[in-house]
């Protein structure tokens, strides 16, 4: 993609593309449906209007776009000593909420944040800069460790969801799968300390239904993940509360307890902020 291109998202080449001739087969009315539930029109709309922002620019855009309302406590919490950290966070929206964290973090280090995120999201022109890929599943599996260390040895702050996933509805509480420890041993080897960060918010009853049916029922896609943008649109013009803790001391994380176990303590101060 040349760099004076924007994505857009093009559902009907999408399917051409991963179907081949059987793309044929693929219902107009399914491929409408789906072009709905990703507001495809509307997305594309707002990407051309935001061409040229990349970037905290871009997020600041994003923000203003959801009409996004930010209650922001313990923001004397963030280190100004210069020290990089890895900012952690529960996960429950599954776009916006990193949007928003990403405005905020951005504007107080003067843009030096970095997420580990999907690599899909490197194909949106305003959020790529600030985005090192993750794709565990696909042919850049071999090269996540790679992609981790990049990120952690660079002059910038790591932004973190450690679920891997938006929160889900568990025993009739909505909170995140269990952490995954990366974060834990990647801060202690570049001796980062690790700030946790809680994020209010929920998606809809049917987000959480369907990922449930899906999950019993064995179906291994995230079928769910194909709603966020709708759960996005969905959470438009509401107000959020963002919690910041204070920072961790990477020597916290001694032998006392593995990475996993260090990964599940954080996770439990996130949730008591």
């Amino acid at each position: 993609m040349a760099n004076d291109e924007i994505f857009l998202i093009d559902l009907d080449k999408i399917i051409k593309d991963k179907a081949k001739d059987k793309a044929k087969y693929v219902p107009g009315f399914l491929i409408s449906l789906l072009k709905r539930i990703i507001h495809q029109d509307e997305v594309n709309e707002f990407l051309t209007q935001t061409k040229g922002k990349v970037g905290v620019p871009f997020l600041d855009e994003c923000v203003e776009y959801l009409d996004m309302t930010l209650k922001i406590d313990g923001l004397e919490n963030l280190p100004k000593d210069g020290r990089l950290c890895t900012f952690v966070s529960n996960h429950p929206l599954g776009g916006a909420d990193g949007v928003a964290l990403g405005k905020i973090l951005g504007h107080e280090y003067d843009g030096k944040i970095k997420y580990l995120v999907n690599d899909l999201l490197m194909n949106l022109h305003g959020l790529a800069p600030l985005c090192i890929p993750i794709n565990k599943t696909g042919a850049q599996s071999k090269q996540f460790p790679l992609m981790v260390e990049a990120g952690f040895s660079s002059e910038n702050h790591i932004l973190m969801f450690p679920a891997g996933l938006c929160s889900r509805k568990i025993d009739g509480e909505i909170k995140d799968i269990e952490w995954k420890k990366t974060f834990i041993s990647k801060s202690v080897e570049t001796h980062r300390d690790v700030v946790p960060i809680h994020f209010s918010g929920r998606n809809s009853n049917f987000f959480y239904n369907l990922a449930n049916i899906c999950k019993k029922l064995g179906i291994k896609f995230n079928i769910a993940m194909l709603f966020l943008v709708d759960e996005m649109y969905k959470n438009r013009h509401k107000t959020f509360h963002v919690t910041i803790g204070k920072p961790i001391p990477w020597e916290t994380f001694d032998k006392s307890k593995t990475p996993a176990q260090w990964a599940q303590y954080v996770q439990g101060i996130v949730y008591q902020l």
